[in-house]
């Protein structure tokens, strides 16, 4: 058991401006894609986290050659693209619990074939990945379990793709299909390759992101609508040379939900009006809750504009942001109602399960269901000891419950496992002392 906390004291006031860490979804999509490409790329403010620690590490291992530049603004590495022919043919890859780092990377491993094992923690151990091994190995990959089915840890030997279709179900993680579009132009070397979404695809703005940075690196994907998506052969990742990592627009909730709380102005900089990632439409949920937003390229701004009012919404496109609502909630004039989350069970930890349990101690009234959360504010928040589940959101999220809204005060907090917050945003309550007047 891990006995570190935090305490966190009642914060009348918060004010002030926070640049935001790398976008772990786009950090950890360009340094896959920058490996697999021809030249060498130079990425600019990736993010520094345990989740892009795991693919630096992965990359090493696989024998990808990078090396890291401090100047005086940041960060620069530097990655010699292997144009998709792996130097070693064996490795033995500690994941983590870094799903943005062992789904696309299966798919790369798979296709390029090999003899490579890929294991994380316990709870990556629990997060499915069999839709998109099932993708694969109908395709002619050979992946094995040497677990559970259906999920990590996994085996990748030698396969040889046989299909000019894949098919793969869209509605448990949008990052199964993220993985097979990555590595679509590595199938694609005689025949075109379709990669077919069965269902509903959850997460859109995700593959959004992929979609972009697939194109940035001169690989062009023909969509048709979220229904199937269409990679032509002889197509090879190009280095672009140098490419920046936005701010990450789902750690920039926090800041501007504390905003949108605690009176503000709170600006979170790294992202903007330009910004490829779909959590910047957590800055319009907000909104509909009563606050007042800005924006501008490279910024966005959020303050109080009185109480806010209870949201009844579909979150399907913002999961992780979402987490954020949850927790906004206690502050707002009624009932709030989550929908189409189920998502949430499938991540780090069952986050439906943990943010009712979490939200009830502050005393919230809490109805949780397969895809949705209810969440009632109490009339007064109570202190309490915040168990974090080792999932970062968790322990970012509740920072907030120690904020004075305009309806009901903040209360001393207690967050248990700080350090969890180290998958994302390392210095993250060092940046929220920062604002807290």
């Amino acid at each position: 058991m891990n006995h570190e906390y935090l305490d966190l004291q009642t914060v009348a006031h918060v004010e002030g401006a926070v640049r935001l860490p790398g976008s772990k979804s786009i950090s950890n999509r360009i340094l896959l894609l920058a490996a697999l490409s021809q030249g060498k790329v130079a990425i600019v403010d990736l993010l520094a986290s345990d989740d892009t620690a795991v693919m630096l590490a992965a990359l090493r291992a696989l024998g990808v050659e990078w090396t890291e530049e401090k100047t005086a603004t940041g960060t620069i590495h530097h990655v010699t693209g292997v144009a998709g022919v792996l130097p070693n043919k064996s490795a033995d890859l500690f994941m983590g619990n870094a799903g943005t780092a062992i789904r696309p990377l299966t798919a790369a491993l798979a296709v390029i074939g090999g003899d490579y094992t890929l294991h994380g923690v316990p709870r990556m151990h629990e997060r499915p990945i069999g839709d998109l091994v099932d993708a694969l190995n109908a395709a002619g990959t050979n992946v094995e379990y040497t677990g559970n089915p259906g999920f990590p840890p996994l085996h990748i030997k030698q396969g040889k793709i046989t299909t000019q279709r894949l098919s793969v179900r869209g509605d448990v993680s949008s990052q199964f299909l993220t993985a097979l579009l990555m590595v679509a132009p590595l199938m694609a070397t005689e025949h075109a390759i379709t990669i077919d979404v069965v269902g509903e695809l959850i997460s859109k703005p995700y593959i959004e992101i992929t979609l972009n940075l697939i194109r940035r690196f001169g690989v062009k994907v023909e969509q048709n609508g979220w229904e199937s998506f269409t990679v032509q052969p002889g197509q090879v990742y190009q280095s672009p040379g140098t490419i920046h990592v936005e701010g990450d627009a789902s750690s920039a909730s926090y800041f501007l939900a504390a905003g949108a709380i605690g009176g503000g102005p709170v600006r979170v900089e790294g992202v903007g009006n330009n910004s490829i990632q779909g959590d910047v439409r957590f800055a319009a949920a907000l909104e509909q809750m009563g606050a007042q937003i800005t924006m501008g390229d490279n910024w966005i701004e959020a303050r109080a504009n009185g109480p806010l009012k209870a949201i009844d919404a579909d979150f399907n496109h913002i999961p992780d942001a979402a987490m954020t609502i949850a927790v906004a909630a206690l502050y707002a004039d009624g009932p709030s109602t989550l929908r189409n989350i189920a998502s949430w069970r499938v991540k780090e930890t069952d986050r439906i399960a943990a943010m009712a349990t979490e939200l009830r101690k502050v005393g919230a009234t809490v109805e949780e269901g397969p895809d949705y959360i209810k969440v009632t504010p109490p009339a007064a928040i109570a202190a309490a000891t915040i168990d974090t589940y080792d999932d970062h959101r968790m322990a970012m999220c509740f920072s907030l419950v120690a904020l004075d809204g305009a309806l009901r005060k903040g209360a001393p907090t207690r967050i248990n496992d700080p350090k969890c917050v180290n998958k994302t945003f390392p210095d993250y309550f060092t940046a929220f002392a920062k604002i807290a007047k």
